[in-house]
């Protein structure tokens, strides 16, 4: 009987086996809370930006991450069933108007649920563009955003006009919610977040803030997020709707009803989406405004893609625009100058983590492009003008030389994240304070750094954006 060898073939190779992806462990967000404070707490020391920490800082942090983490939420919904929902936005306007109308008619409560309900009309008029009608969904999700602001304009103009208060451009005030506030251990944390201990006073701040005229419709808010994650991933229903954004035809060849779910996902989010609205209308002010939602529709879509259509995700993307976006409003000058040298040594720490299987040598000339880069750019701007061009020229020569040298290399996006330490600490250096017109662009700013760098670890649902036709199983 003849063998392989002896017949010249060699063996079959095994198929080569898929490396596991490398699972972070279930305590990663208390981790990731505890070293966010610590670093927090140790830029308020270095910096004196006593502002960063509060307790004030954080209640209002919550107030605005709130309405961008519910459209984030919405639009998890729909995203998870295969419809793109850029019509967040939109959404989001028609329940600022619904919680105006409904809140100063009914009550603070009615404002509530009629928010969620035009926000579930937006969604419905979405759902049968797209379930039924296979219309794109971008281009449906673009004309409900036209479409509900001039309706809304409309009706606040027909509604609100010679009422008390109201106007062409907001509604008359709407009744306040109850808030929890829990004053003996409010006034405790008060006096231990003033000691200024490090990371301590930052944890008292932290709890003062949830214990402190904290409003019910934000609790409400933070347990539907829990509630959606355990409906999604945790039951049936959730396991059946995520299967149609992974592969309908496979769902519906296995019998589920996937333009039911689609159906029912969209509306969902057109709700979450109108709520957002509705607290930003009840919770963040006091009544209905023209133009209230600011882009947030779209920032909460940026939020989910940046949490990786995962809730846990999605609740740190939202809480990340929500903080920048508090502390432009709160002192923002020195609060925003004492964040650049925090971007400062995050990028050169990621910097390092790229480069560092590319050999010491490149490593060392990595951080040795950022720190003096940093240097020198902060002299640069009290120097004469041809000191100016000498170290532009020779950080330019620098930086092409490291440039080839690391060409090839797999890491190379390496030197250009140290390049960009280089010139945030200089810019740090240089400057005392922020001037207000730039503190106002510090959460967009943000929001495009982080989605840049998590770009490479995103994955959509397979199907998302693809239009399905009932049968297309076969």
């Amino acid at each position: 009987m003849s063998t392989p060898a002896s017949t010249g073939l060699s063996a079959p190779s095994a198929p080569p086996v898929a490396k596991e992806r490398r699972r972070l462990p279930r305590w990663w967000p208390v981790a990731a809370l505890v070293v966010a404070i610590a670093v927090l707490s140790l830029l308020r020391i270095v910096t004196g930006a006593d502002d960063l920490t509060s307790a004030g800082t954080i209640g209002a942090t919550l107030v605005a991450t709130i309405p961008i983490m519910l459209a984030g939420l919405g639009g998890l919904w729909s995203e998870r069933a295969g419809v793109v929902n850029i019509g967040l936005e939109g959404m989001m306007i028609l329940g600022t108007y619904g919680a105006g109308y409904f809140g100063y008619h009914y009550g603070a409560w009615a404002g509530v649920l009629g928010a969620i309900a035009l926000g579930a009309v937006g969604g419905l008029i979405h759902a049968v563009a797209t379930v039924l009608f296979g219309v794109d969904h971008v281009i449906s999700g673009v004309a409900i955003n036209i479409i509900a602001l001039g309706a809304v304009q409309y009706l606040a103009a027909l509604t609100f006009t010679g009422k008390p208060g109201g106007g062409q451009t907001q509604s008359p005030k709407i009744p306040d919610l109850p808030a929890l506030t829990i004053t003996p251990l409010s006034n405790s944390l008060g006096d231990l977040e003033d000691k200024e201990w490090f990371f301590v006073s930052e944890v008292a701040a932290l709890l003062r803030a949830l214990v402190t005229n904290l409003s019910v419709l934000v609790i409400i808010s933070l347990l539907l997020l829990v509630v959606s994650w355990w409906v999604l991933w945790r039951t049936p229903f959730g396991l059946r709707l995520r299967s149609c954004g992974e592969s309908p035809a496979a769902a519906e060849s296995l019998g589920v009803a996937v333009l039911r779910y689609k159906f029912a996902a969209v509306i969902i989010s057109g709700s979450l989406a109108g709520l957002a609205g509705g607290v930003l209308a009840i919770v963040a002010s006091s009544n209905y405004r023209d133009g209230q939602t600011g882009g947030r529709g779209y920032i909460g879509l940026a939020a989910m893609i940046f949490g990786n259509w995962r809730p846990g995700g999605l609740l740190a993307g939202s809480g990340l625009f929500g903080y920048t976006q508090t502390l432009g409003l709160r002192q923002g000058g020195d609060s925003v100058h004492a964040l650049l040298l925090a971007v400062a040594v995050l990028a050169l720490a990621l910097a390092v983590l790229r480069v560092r299987s590319t050999g010491p040598l490149v490593l060392g000339a990595v951080v040795a492009l950022s720190v003096v880069g940093t240097l020198l750019l902060g002299l640069v701007f009290a120097g004469p003008w041809w000191l100016v061009l000498v170290v532009l020229v020779l950080l330019a020569a620098a930086l092409a030389v490291m440039i080839i040298t690391v060409a090839a290399g797999p890491r190379r996006d390496g030197i250009f994240i140290a390049a960009m330490a280089a010139v945030v600490g200089g810019v740090y250096i240089t400057i005392d304070t922020v001037p207000d017109d730039f503190t106002t662009m510090t959460p967009y700013v943000i929001t495009l750094l982080v989605l840049a760098f998590a770009s490479q670890r995103l994955r959509m649902p397979a199907a998302d954006g693809q239009v399905y036709r009932k049968g297309s199983a076969g």
